[in-house]
This record gives structure tokens, sequence and C-alpha cells, in this order.
């Protein structure tokens, strides 16, 4: 008889009880149970797992890591997938292999790479990827700079933090001066440069950006599978072109993609995006973790959280190929049950266990939330 399969999600997006889904309904038809752990008492993922825990607040990277060995122990994880501390847990993974716990995430030196995009943006021109024009500003001079020279270039100019997940932090310049206009309809991306110089000015420690041109559609979103042996084994871009979303498996966008996984050696599952600059496609962003809309590639179907987890089980699913692109859709928000009961958070500092939902102690939920869902 073959085992159940032990998966703990920590600190995670909303979006990823599809991948829990996903998890659950493998072609293998393995058992699979699911521990979460999170935050917020009232995320989704913690109703969807199995069994479910609130995180201490305020650990250190280097807490969070006894933290989470504790908790591979305790609970009798197979498969480790880290959003949270990504970092340190990988830095850390023959501590978690001691334990029996595989860690689905790449090795250090990968993720180190991928978390200041400066330093990514310099390895990947170096194999051979094309990247956007782009600037690191720590300041207001260094802003107007970046700002005036791709102005004259017949560019908008956009900003992100160096560091950072998503489009946190990400906005555009405009020279419009604020007013009324600005406070109708709904909040947009863009801002001021005059209130950003005077943010700026007002800062009491300097800020680390990169600046570049605003990126033309369409967005492309590769998911990439790949193995410790750093061989590919999936790779399906995601289109996405205003509301409308599809699939794509051009070599424009999959080739540089799979350069960069095999290349830096981004095991298991990453995302790599890009968007047009003029004529040609570009990087943008690169996510050493399963993106959020990873599960969107069912409409493919290809079910690729499972065969992630087969390779960190040693099972390799060998090269995917999806048996069909899916037809083109768009993304609605619908209803997720939560826990009946919105535990308060835990202090760093409690010595008594963190409190434990089992899902089959849950009779009704007595909350929604909203999470990203599929519309053909």
């Amino acid at each position: 008889m073959v085992s159940r399969v032990r998966v703990w999600l920590n600190r995670t997006y909303a979006e990823n009880v599809f991948f829990m889904d996903q998890l659950r309904r493998n072609p293998s038809d393995r058992a699979v149970e699911i521990h979460a752990t999170h935050g917020d008492p009232d995320s989704p993922v913690l109703a969807a797992a199995d069994t479910a825990e609130l995180e201490p607040e305020n650990l250190s990277p280097a807490g969070y890591v006894e933290y989470a060995l504790d908790q591979c122990a305790r609970r009798g994880i197979d498969v480790f997938v880290p959003r949270l501390h990504q970092s340190a847990i990988v830095a850390h993974r023959t501590e978690f292999e001691a334990a029996g716990t595989a860690v689905l995430a790449p090795p250090p030196e990968a993720v180190a790479i991928f978390q200041d995009k400066v330093i990514a943006y310099e390895a990947v021109q170096a194999i051979g990827v094309p990247v956007p024009p782009w600037w690191r500003v720590r300041s207001g001079d260094e802003l107007v700079a970046a700002v005036e020279e791709l102005e004259a270039g017949g560019h908008k100019a956009c900003f992100k933090p160096a560091s950072g997940a998503g489009g946190v932090g990400f906005r555009v310049i405009t020279r419009t001066p604020f007013s009324l206009m600005h406070l109708g309809g709904f909040p947009t991306p863009y801002v001021q440069l005059d209130l950003v110089l005077e943010a700026l000015r007002r800062a009491e420690e300097p800020v680390d950006w990169l600046v570049m041109p605003r990126l033309e559609q369409p967005e492309v979103s590769v998911d990439c599978l790949t193995g410790p042996d750093s061989r590919v084994r999936l790779a399906v871009g995601r289109t996405k072109n205003g509301r409308r979303r599809g699939f794509t498996l051009n070599e424009q966008w999959l080739d540089p993609a799979r350069r960069i996984a095999e290349g830096f050696g981004l095991h298991y599952l990453s995302n790599i995006q890009f968007r047009m600059y003029g004529d040609r496609p570009v990087l943008m962003d690169v996510n050493t973790r399963p993106a959020g809309g990873l599960h969107q590639l069912s409409l493919c179907g290809v079910n690729a959280p499972w065969a992630a987890v087969q390779l960190a089980l040693g099972e390799d699913p060998g090269e995917m190929v999806p048996p069909f692109l899916g037809q083109d859709y768009t993304v609605v928000s619908g209803p997720r049950p939560l826990r009946p009961v919105s535990l308060p958070p835990q202090r760093p500092e409690a010595t008594e266990p963190l409190p434990t939902v089992p899902v089959d102690s849950v009779e009704a939920p007595a909350q929604t939330t909203t999470v990203e869902a599929l519309r053909l």
C-alpha cells in the first residue's frame, strides 16, 4: 500500500487554495494530507488544509527556521513548500532532509541571485537573455536623471523596489499635476513626480529602487518545472493582455525562460515573466516560487503542483508537454470558506502548542473570502 504524502505550505497567497486542490486531485490517486500555517487567522489557506496552525509573530529568519524544523518533525512533513523566509530555509536544506523533509525550492545560490533585481538583470544578461534598460536609484537626483533619460527616448518611466515580490511598490511616473481629476474613479499606479520627490526629501533613509521604461503587453508568465538536475521538465507560458488570458508554447517566451531556469538551477517550480520592449520580449521578473496563477495550467490538462511534489520525492515524472492548450479565459473572484472561529494571532514567546484545526472539525463556515477563480 502506498503511503500518504504530507505537504506543508507556510504563509502563502490565498490563491494557493487551488494549489492544494490540485495536490488532492493528483493523477497518481495518491493520498495527500496538507498542513498550512499563516499569520492571518482568516486566511482561506488555513480553512482548506487538513490541519492548520497560526504562526508565531515577529520571528527572525533564524528563529523561523527553528520553528519550521520543529513543524516538520512534529507533523511528519514529507514535502515543505516555503514562501515566507524562503532564502533562510533553503540555506538549511540539509537539516530538513535529516528530518525526512524535502524542501520544494531552489538552492540558496539561485534564490540569492533573484532576490535583488539588479543582480538578477546583470546575471541573465550575461547568458544572453534581453532585459529592459534600467537604473538603480537611491535619491531624488538619481530618480530625476533616470526619468528624464527615459522620457527623452519617448518612454514612460516606472519604478519598483530593487528587492520585492509581485507588484508591491510598483508605480508609473507622471508629470500631470495632482488635481481633483485624480480623486475620481479607482486608484491607479500613476504617481506625480513632484510628490515622489517631496516624499524622498522627507525620508529619513535612502530608497533602493529600480527605474525602467513601462513595458507593453502582452505579459507572459512562463511556469517552469525543473528537476534537481537543473533540467526543465515543463514550461508553459500564460499570456495576459488586459482582461484576456491564454496560453502559449511559442519559443520566443519559452526559450529564454528555459535558459534562466536551467542556467541558474531554479529547481522545482519557478515563474519567469516577460513583457514587450519595442518589438521584442524582455525579462520583467523571476520568482523562485510557484506563481499564484499556477493552477490555471489545469486548463491545459497539466497538474504542475503534483509533478513538483513527485520530483521532490525522487519520483521523476519525465518531460511533460501539455496535451492541449486551453481556450482563452478571464479571472474572477469567488467565495471560499473560512474557519468558523477567528483565532487571535500567537505571541512569539508562547509556550503552549499553537492551535490546530483539523478540517473535519469545521461544521459550517461562518465567513467567506474571495480568491481568484477561472471563468471560461
